[in-house]
């Protein structure tokens, strides 16, 4: 695999800093049961890491002695933690909302029978990948069959009242682009979702987010194998809107990876960029605990133009 984190270090990405802490996004391991084409974790069914109990317990620590008022849990396929559903439970004993980044086939996992009824009996909100509403698609960038037991999931979630009104459970579907391009306007392509969807399979969901690719590990690699690292940059860079800064994921989100370490977002913690705080360059959950740090510096690289191009970008889809 191509390596990017070089090319992305030398940087004139506008200097930002801390807003007060709200979400706490949580990577509960590398481990994954799909091999996606566009996945800026590389993760996949062969990766080993997975976060221990130990640190588990330490994030369930954080949360009870800190003002999160989202835990935001991703991987990887954060359910193949064998420590996800004791952390759900604690996250919603202490009346912190949950999020579970879901790619959906996971449902359909041995062992995983019971997941959907477990994450609606909890209240998790649901934030599913289905790159697109079109069969080869979605298989193309994920796998061959992904769609089809994409769409079961999402039926069988339907089912146990997600996406329905009056339920308290959101049902969120994630678009990332299939190539070296931006994502369309993301409400003409929620209301193209909503329309594809319903008429052919009777889906509903609350809303669609839309994420660019990330110039990093799986997607950076595949960028440099076809020569299009350098075409890519730059459409990042000459989309790139001041306005979107004041709202950019980093601002209100902290990254915790499987081992503890604390980062400014999950990018970051992709290409090994640790939250520097106090003049430590790297911190831990644990000395995370009763830290100031709003007005922190945010370390950024060139990557940081994914999410200020366009119409913007993060974990939560467009910022306008």
């Amino acid at each position: 695999m191509h390596a990017t984190r070089h090319l992305l270090k030398p940087t004139d990405f506008p200097w930002i800093s801390r807003k007060r802490l709200e979400i706490l996004q949580v990577n509960l391991g590398y481990r994954c049961n799909q091999t996606c084409v566009h996945c800026h974790v590389n993760a996949g069914p062969r990766r080993p890491e997975s976060m221990s109990r130990e640190t588990v317990e330490q994030v369930i620590e954080l949360l009870r002695l800190s003002s999160f008022h989202t835990l935001d849990i991703t991987g990887g396929a954060p359910e193949l933690n064998p420590h996800f559903r004791d952390l759900v439970r604690a996250a919603r004993a202490l009346g912190v909302a949950v999020n579970d980044r879901c790619n959906l086939t996971i449902l359909a996992e041995p062992g995983q029978e019971d997941l959907a009824e477990f994450l609606a009996q909890h209240q998790v909100a649901v934030v599913a990948s289905l790159p697109c509403y079109l069969e080869e698609n979605v298989d193309a960038q994920r796998g061959s069959g992904v769609f089809n037991t994409s769409i079961h999931s999402l039926q069988r979630l339907n089912g146990l009242g997600y996406g329905q009104p009056g339920t308290g459970l959101p049902l969120s579907l994630v678009f990332n682009p299939q190539g070296a391009t931006l994502p369309p306007p993301q409400d003409a392509l929620e209301a193209d979702y909503k329309a594809q969807l319903g008429e052919r399979y009777g889906i509903v969901f609350n809303e669609l987010f839309t994420i660019a690719n990330m110039p990093i590990q799986r997607f950076g690699s595949l960028l440099i194998s076809k020569g299009q690292f350098g075409d890519y940059m730059n459409l990042l860079k000459s989309a790139h809107r001041d306005e979107n800064l004041e709202s950019v994921m980093c601002r209100n989100l902290l990254s915790v990876d499987w081992q503890g370490c604390v980062y400014d977002c999950d990018f970051n913690q992709m290409l090994g960029l640790t939250l520097a705080f106090r003049g430590h360059s790297r911190i831990s959950l644990q000395e995370l605990i009763g830290a100031e740090l709003e007005g922190n510096p945010i370390r950024v690289a060139d990557h940081c133009y994914g999410c200020t191009a366009g119409q913007g970008s993060s974990c939560a889809g467009a910022l306008n």
